[in-house]
């Protein structure tokens, strides 16, 4: 037994890590596995203060994303994407062995992940398989249990939003548990976030990423949303420079009336494209799972492992989802520009044609 084995805690000898879209898949010229955006954008970078630590938290940043969320800059937190608000959440919020969170799966793995990483027990409430929605009674009941509730809307990986009035009563019937709605796929259905009930409610969080709509994936820049005490308590374990000045330069061009102007023109032309999408599958032998209401869709098929062995050596690369619950023979592909989705028609018809010989 190495040294790592006998000293690692003993809970993290049986935790399976995520695999995540890159690390699980590598190569490839048609990247759909990974919800990004297809678009690359260009940015300008101020090198003269990289000989210094940046900003604990950057006021210019923090301010640009209140104003667009039209939030109180004081409940704004930005951090190395959504990921590490996760992690935030249970370090600040979970005694470990001890406290538990609420997940509705199939939803986002590193729920579950960074819980069971800090020892914090998880429960599942799954969502009902009839709508994709929220088990209420049930969660409500398992919510009054736990220290934080996951809710991921628009959903990862069915793409679908689950509904407003479910979430309030949630969050009405649960008063002393945080409830933490995950938006990191809002910007493909604005109206639908529930950011404006923060000073409604004490106890909601929500979650905002650059990663999707923003094309911003690379620079890992995110957001947690709060009231002033949750920020607070959250910042006592926030690194002491949690963002790279490269970062927190980008994301704020990004932000800018401009950096808006472009990202909303990026994401009508994705849902375009998802459009054109969704149309030429229907007429392949693919059975969708969830409307979706992001740049993605989730599609059921028997051939599922030996589709994405056929695209990933043609160089396309697409998302196995079965090992999701309730997601049996299921793969999520990401929107791509007008060329990948080209390329992707075209294999998917390729293969599809050779099954039915």
């Amino acid at each position: 037994m190495s040294i790592a084995e006998k000293l690692q805690r003993q809970h993290l000898a049986e935790l399976v890590p995520y695999a995540s879209a890159r690390r699980s898949m590598s190569g490839g010229t048609v990247w759909l596995n990974a919800n990004e955006s297809p678009y690359s954008n260009e940015y300008a970078i101020d090198s003269s203060q990289l000989n210094r630590y940046p900003s604990f938290q950057s006021t210019a940043l923090n301010h640009a994303y209140a104003d667009y969320a039209n939030v109180d800059i004081e409940q704004v937190m930005s951090c190395r994407g959504s990921d590490e608000a996760i992690e935030l959440l249970i370090r600040a919020f979970c005694e470990p062995a001890t406290d538990r969170i609420v997940i509705c799966p199939p939803t986002y793995g590193m729920y579950a992940i960074s819980a069971q990483t800090h020892g914090a027990q998880v429960d599942q409430v799954p969502l009902r398989t009839d709508d994709w929605q929220l088990d209420l009674d049930n969660v409500i009941a398992a919510a009054g249990k736990a220290k934080l509730v996951f809710l991921c809307s628009p959903s990862n990986p069915l793409g679908n939003r689950l509904n407003a009035d479910d979430i309030k009563e949630v969050l009405a019937a649960c008063p002393d548990t945080l409830i933490v709605v995950d938006e990191a796929y809002i910007e493909f259905c604005p109206d639908s976030s529930v950011s404006s009930w923060l000073n409604d409610f004490a106890n909601l969080v929500v979650l905002r990423t650059l990663s999707k709509a923003f094309a911003l994936a690379g620079v890992r820049c995110g957001f947690a949303l709060a009231n002033t005490d949750i920020i607070s308590v959250l910042k006592k374990v926030l690194a002491p420079y949690p963002l790279p000045d490269l970062t927190v330069q980008v994301a704020i061009q990004a932000l800018s009336s401009s950096g808006l102007e472009r990202m909303r023109g990026q994401v009508q032309q994705l849902l375009e494209q998802r459009t054109r999408l969704t149309t030429a599958l229907a007429e392949l032998p693919l059975t969708p799972i969830a409307n979706s209401d992001t740049n993605f869709l989730l599609y059921a098929t028997e051939q599922a492992d030996a589709l994405i062995k056929q695209l990933s050596e043609q160089g396309i690369l697409i998302r196995n989802q079965s090992a999701q619950r309730n997601l049996p023979n299921c793969v999520r592909i990401s929107v791509g520009d007008t060329e990948q989705n080209d390329a992707l028609i075209t294999a998917l018809q390729s293969f599809f044609a050779g099954v039915a010989q």
